[in-house]
């Protein structure tokens, strides 16, 4: 039996991932972390209420064997780069440090299609900074999922992305795989069944592995 940690759990996949891990009988209990209490009861949830600024107040709460790592935000939502770039680089590897400390041994995190530290695009290139980043704290198991636009109802809808969904729709049929829209709900099980193999190495999935869950 494992003990599961996940940060954005309020979040398109993380909501899916949750439910996933609370139905999982091989998971004894699930540490939630978010910055408000969540709506949800479960015998195996443990909600942590925290700010990710402070959370190495609670590290010797964070033992567990695998930890899912599914924050991110927009630059617009952010409201500056440097505010996103706290969501989606330090408090991802900030987690990454306190849980290794802890004694995981598996850690896997969602960044996005075309990440690449090397980029010019500041979004692309914090993504690939994080990866590179987490990639060196040494984890048994790490598992980078690189998902493409994701399809879902968000209880905020990000700007562009309602136009963006209808045109990946319309236009589907003429997209390659790679690139295609994808279900949260499909990140959530490619993440949850990624866990299960207990594989050691690093392993990148790629938006169209995900559209197979």
């Amino acid at each position: 039996m494992s003990v599961a940690v996940i940060a954005g759990s309020t979040g398109l996949v993380g909501s899916h991932l949750l439910n996933l891990l609370l139905d999982d009988v091989s998971c004894s209990r699930v540490i939630a972390l978010s910055r408000k209490p969540l709506s949800r009861e479960h015998p195996k949830l443990q909600n942590m209420v925290i700010e990710f600024d402070s959370l190495e107040t609670i590290s010797v709460d964070l033992k567990a064997d695998d930890v899912f790592c599914c924050l991110g935000t927009t630059i617009r939502q952010a409201g500056s780069q440097a505010a996103f770039r706290k969501v989606d680089y330090d408090y991802p590897v900030k987690l990454a440090q306190i849980t290794k400390e802890q004694g995981a041994r598996q850690y896997l995190l969602i960044t996005a299609l075309g990440s690449d530290k090397n980029s010019s695009i500041f979004y692309n290139r914090v993504k690939g900074e994080v990866e590179e980043a987490i990639g060196s704290i040494g984890f048994d198991s790490y598992h980078i999922f690189q998902p493409s636009m994701l399809l879902g109802v968000r209880k905020e809808e990000r700007g562009g992305e309602s136009a963006g969904k209808l045109v990946m729709k319309i236009l589907g049929f003429a997209i390659p795989k790679r690139y295609k829209a994808v279900d949260a709900a499909k990140v959530a099980k490619g993440m949850l069944k990624s866990a299960a193999k207990k594989q050691p190495g690093t392993h990148i999935h790629s938006s169209a592995e995900l559209q197979d869950f």
